[in-house]
């Protein structure tokens, strides 16, 4: 008895088309590639070839990338040993990148993997079909970028005749027949918002005023429900929708802005108006997000969940440096937490001293700030308390253990506060650091004038870089009572700045009067 002693060879066939059209056909591209596939595959019976049931198909799909479900799945099933042979009708069906296509051989050769386009016949496992490969794939590739500088150029010539050429459709307007009506009611809207700022001056009344109205970004119907619209205006957005000049019938290309086929919306002189007080109303604020002046940026947040950025503020040529909640950044007031916004060196200060007496246990070890700030897992700003949670390492070191230490805490009187461990801890004064070195700084510089390194107030405040003012209110604090000093010392929450600013600048050396002015 004479047996068949050819081996199977699986086959899989690998068929793809770049755009949609023609897909709803009964008979599409796909399927003339896959007969073709097929009728070689028969005709190779005798050699063993045989068809893989599964279909391979990646329609309205580029060639550019390998990011085509079909296209992994198959590479997948190579992988896994089950295919001998991949089939395509073309070799642009498989990649149109000479990049990609090397990938692809090499991932083949691991596998032992032929590779045959039907209507072009070559063997991967010669050093001349790989050389004719790449030679046809080049070609296949320039033809893909000489299609994507034929559309550029066509986009680049439509958008300076005026013509909108596809992509987001602005508030006010409609896509009708590939060219952009105006929508009565959307226009309405828009004239109002661009009228409501030259009346009110400040995006963040505008923003108020428009979350007051019920008045949203425009409503879209898109795959991805994030991209839908109808969400509240905020800075950004509302920045970007009184700058665009689509508004006053005009189309974009690249940095340039040419008169377009579509009806303006608001005028021109209305629109200048709005630019002239965008440009008055600029800020120049930057948020200088360090790791050495911004030691809690990324884990501070208010007590809605919102992320407390840092950002500053000058006043009198001093600079004042703050968190603020996220959500007033955005305009969003009415999403911000019950505290928006908190001086940096107080949360800083308190966070850090807080955290370091809580690691140093009992026996008091000296903790460096950063091995303290790499427990910290993050900060929740409340009402009336700073919860402060830690990731310390658990003593088998399976796993972290998280640690919870609550500060009670008031924006109006934060200093001097206990803290507690919500576990169970024991409880300790926490001194106001930042009140300590104020009264260390303010000592230091009181025997600097006094031993005449500077001659003023004015030559001192210079020197620090820091407005006269600040000095002078700094050096009142030498003089106050021993009972004060005490109590700055042993952190005693009845003396804070405010209280101590409060002294007479007529009758700083009189310590009855300043008790009598705090009582």
């Amino acid at each position: 008895m004479v047996t068949n002693s050819i081996k199977p060879v699986r086959c899989a066939i690998y068929t793809r088309k770049s755009t949609e059209h023609g897909l709803d056909l009964e008979f599409n591209s796909l399927d003339a590639q896959r007969d073709a596939c097929e009728a070689y595959i028969k005709s190779q019976a005798s050699q063993g070839w045989r068809a893989l049931p599964q279909h391979y198909d990646d329609p309205a799909y580029s060639g550019g990338n390998l990011d085509r479900p079909a296209l992994q799945q198959l590479l997948k099933d190579v992988d896994a040993g089950k295919v001998d042979v991949i089939v395509v009708y073309k070799i642009d069906r498989l990649t149109r990148s000479l990049a990609d296509f090397a990938k692809l051989v090499v991932a083949f050769d691991a596998k032992s993997i032929s590779f045959v386009a039907v209507t072009q016949q070559f063997n991967t496992t010669s050093s001349m079909g790989r050389l004719t490969l790449n030679v046809l794939l080049s070609f296949a590739q320039f033809e893909r970028e000489l299609s994507s500088e034929r559309v550029r150029d066509k986009i680049a010539a439509s958008r300076r005749k005026g013509k909108w050429t596809g992509g987001t459709v602005p508030l006010g307007y409609r896509a009708v027949n590939k060219k952009l009506v105006i929508d009565k009611a959307e226009a309405e809207t828009v004239r109002m918002i661009f009228k409501r700022y030259l009346e009110l001056k400040s995006f963040a009344k505008l923003v108020a005023d428009l979350n007051a109205r019920g008045i949203v970004t425009k409503r879209r119907q898109t795959k991805v429900a994030k991209y839908n619209g109808g969400i509240p205006f905020t800075y950004g957005p509302l920045s970007h929708f009184l700058n665009n000049r689509v508004y006053l019938g005009e189309t974009r290309y690249k940095d340039k802005w040419f008169s377009g086929e579509h009806e303006a919306i608001v005028s021109r002189e209305t629109f200048d108006a709005v630019q002239d007080l965008l440009r008055s109303n600029v800020v120049r604020r930057k948020a200088h997000q360090t790791a050495s002046n911004s030691i809690l940026m990324g884990k501070l947040y208010d007590d809605r969940g919102n992320r407390m950025s840092p950002t500053y503020s000058v006043k009198n040529g001093v600079r004042y440096r703050f968190y603020a909640s996220s959500a007033l950044l955005r305009g969003r007031k009415a999403d911000a937490g019950t505290v928006g916004r908190v001086a940096a060196q107080e949360i800083e200060t308190m966070v850090l001293d807080s955290l370091k007496q809580w690691l140093a246990g009992p026996r008091n070890s000296p903790i460096e700030d950063r091995d303290a700030l790499s427990k910290l897992k993050n900060v929740s700003l409340q009402s009336d308390a700073v919860a402060i949670t830690t990731l310390i390492s658990s003593t088998d070191g399976a796993e972290d253990v998280e640690h919870t230490l609550r500060i009670p805490w008031s924006p109006s009187a934060p200093r001097g506060a206990r803290a507690t461990l919500e576990a169970g801890g024991d409880t300790a004064h926490v001194p106001d650091q930042a009140l300590l070195q104020s009264l260390v700084r303010s000592h230091a510089w009181l025997r600097l004038l006094q031993d005449g390194s500077h001659e003023s107030v004015e030559a001192l405040a210079e020197a620090n870089q820091l407005h006269p003012k600040v000095v002078r209110l700094a050096l009142r604090l030498p003089f106050l009572s021993p009972a004060a000093t005490a109590a700055i010392l042993t952190g005693d929450p009845e003396v804070e700045i405010g209280s101590l600013a409060a002294i007479p600048k007529s009758s700083p050396l009189s310590w009855v009067q300043q008790q009598s002015d705090w009582d």
